[in-house]
């Protein structure tokens, strides 16, 4: 039996997918990727945001800068909010750490806010609204869809931030599941994800769960991209695959579905601002 969940097959079946509505639409949609500094890892991210937006027929546009104060950049987010030629917005992370990242984020018009992280996108998250959901946690509740993975089971996430941990959490509740959030700093931590039928680790430390942390049977979603010289890690250690029903590899799981849920995300922004959704 095979137990590796394929990221990159299920994105090339949502890309599939989203082509198709694309084409229904008579005007061509603008993604804008803000980068500051020369980090060397997110230099690789837009690279990869850049390929699969113009595969899929986007304009795509990435505006660096190798510095700029925080007011000036909001000013830009302020002048691409009311820029119609635009549909979505976002900010490649980490920024440098002289700049204001809440500050920054939250200037960006929550309709073109296709990372789905301004307090706005959040808010309506937790509330069960309709939103701009945060890609990652899209893309593996996408995943865990595909698989049809039941999510009645006992779920244990790994990770609390804004970016994963925290959305997922509330994605899994708005589908009736019952899910215990844990973190890096959690007392005993083997004690919750032995217990896991569904475990979900989104904290950026090579292997912190090891073989012997996993629960027999249970599926494991991976969202640690950890590089380490030229070769990249998980969260989770690789030999856990051999008592999982399902697991994600690092890479190749939960990345491909990230880039392919901000795609969807740039649709329905377009959606979202043309009143087709509310």
């Amino acid at each position: 039996m095979n137990k590796i969940i394929d990221g990159k097959t299920v994105r090339d079946i949502k890309k599939e997918e989203l082509i198709k509505q694309i084409l229904k639409l008579n005007k061509q949609l603008s993604l804008v990727v803000i980068s500051v500094g020369d980090d060397e890892a997110s230099k690789v991210y837009v690279s990869q945001k850049e390929k699969m937006a113009k595969s899929i027929g986007y304009n795509f546009i990435n505006l660096h800068y190798e510095k700029i104060e925080t007011e000036e950049l909001v000013k830009k987010i302020k002048e691409l909010n009311k820029d119609k030629s635009i549909t979505g917005i976002i900010v490649q992370l980490p920024l440098p750490m002289y700049l204001d990242k809440e500050k920054i984020i939250n200037s960006i018009d929550p309709l073109k806010d296709v990372d789905g992280l301004t307090n706005d996108n959040l808010v309506k998250l937790i509330k069960k609204k309709n939103c701009l959901i945060p890609c990652t946690p899209k893309g593996i509740m996408s995943l865990l869809e595909y698989y049809n993975v039941d999510l009645t089971k006992k779920i244990v996430i790994v990770g609390r931030s804004e970016l994963v941990g925290l959305p997922l959490f509330h994605l899994l509740l708005a589908k009736n599941a019952t899910v215990t959030l844990c973190h890096s700093k959690t007392l005993n931590l083997q004690s919750y994800t032995k217990k896991a039928d569904i475990l979900i680790v989104a904290v950026g430390k090579k292997w912190l769960i090891t073989k012997n942390m996993v629960k027999k049977d249970a599926v494991l979603i991976d969202v640690g991209i950890n590089r380490i010289g030229s070769k990249l890690y998980g969260d989770i250690e690789d030999t856990a695959i051999e008592k999982s029903s399902l697991m994600t590899p690092v890479p190749g799981g939960v990345g491909p579905m990230t880039v392919i849920s901000l795609m969807e995300n740039v649709y329905l922004a377009y959606l979202f601002q043309e009143k087709q959704l509310s």
